[in-house]
């Protein structure tokens, strides 16, 4: 999923404008509601989806270019809602016509491009931008296997590689089953030379992301970024909250003990998490 922001670059969206364009089981997910009237919005789900941003078409008064990112910042105001947009720098921004030529493949309408609203869109977002659009700066160092396919129940499980960690992986597995979805984490498969490229794949593979901060891995950090770039759905985990760097802190997470007791509450945690981002 993904948020579109049209109209919205001053980052101001009235009540009646979010969701607009959104299909009824995007909307459930992010304003939850038992009828049909639309529930408190759940803020922490937009926060966590990547975001395009752009102006209204066919308007000489601002640039015609449209900014790849996320949205933070997201508060309630008397008309609706305020935020503030920060921009991906590793994506270049992209000509408006470029979006409107994608526009099939992103979801969009050809009336919303006219029209000031929030959307959200259950479109994998960085997916379109790297076959349709071509407008990120391909990675040096890796590339991202976008030709394999989303698994809308694989939770990919990031922490270090330890045998100590063992008996906490089998209580997020046991977490992950009970919400009906299913888990791997690298050292489970071996399809490729390099451990980073199993990595890649889960990460793209997944529809949530858990990692294990606790003892402070450097390489469970940087799956951790790469998780967010690609906007998947995190759940950020550690046995002490010392172990989650400043800019992180932000970001809700699961305290656990490495014992019995705590990682039966680490299992139930992880239930009530899933459940949660799936809306179950």
């Amino acid at each position: 999923m993904y948020n579109l922001l049209i109209g919205l670059t001053r980052g101001e969206v009235g009540a009646d404008r979010l969701l607009e364009y959104t299909v009824d089981e995007v909307r459930q997910y992010i304003a939850p509601a038992a009828g049909k009237a639309r529930g408190e919005v759940k803020v922490d789900r937009l926060l966590n989806l990547p975001t395009l941003l752009m102006p209204e078409t066919g308007f000489d008064d601002e640039p015609q270019i449209a900014r790849v990112g996320h949205v933070t910042n997201v508060n309630k105001s008397r008309y609706g809602y305020t935020f503030t947009f920060v921009p991906n720098p590793a994506i270049a921004t992209i000509p408006s016509p470029r979006i409107e030529a994608a526009a099939a493949a992103l979801d969009i309408a050809d009336g919303e491009f006219h029209r000031t609203h929030w959307a959200v869109k259950d479109v994998d977002l960085y997916r379109v931008l790297d076959q349709e659009i071509a407008a990120r700066v391909k990675p040096k160092v890796f590339q991202f296997p976008i030709s394999e396919p989303f698994e809308s129940d694989l939770v990919a499980v990031m922490m270090p590689f330890n045998a100590g960690f063992t008996p906490v992986y089998e209580s997020m597995k046991a977490g992950v089953e009970a919400a009906g979805m299913r888990c791997l984490r690298a050292d489970d498969i071996w399809e490729r030379d390099h451990i980073l490229d199993d990595v890649l794949s889960l990460i793209w593979r997944a529809r949530v992301v858990i990692a294990d901060l606790s003892g402070k891995n450097p390489n469970v950090f940087y799956e951790v970024g790469i998780a967010h770039t690609l906007g998947r759905d995190t759940i950020l985990v550690a046995q002490s909250m010392d172990d989650i760097p400043f800019d992180l802190q932000g970001i809700r997470a699961l305290k656990y003990l490495n014992n019995g007791e705590g990682r039966d509450a680490l299992t139930k945690g992880i239930a009530s998490r899933l459940n949660t981002i799936t809306g179950s």
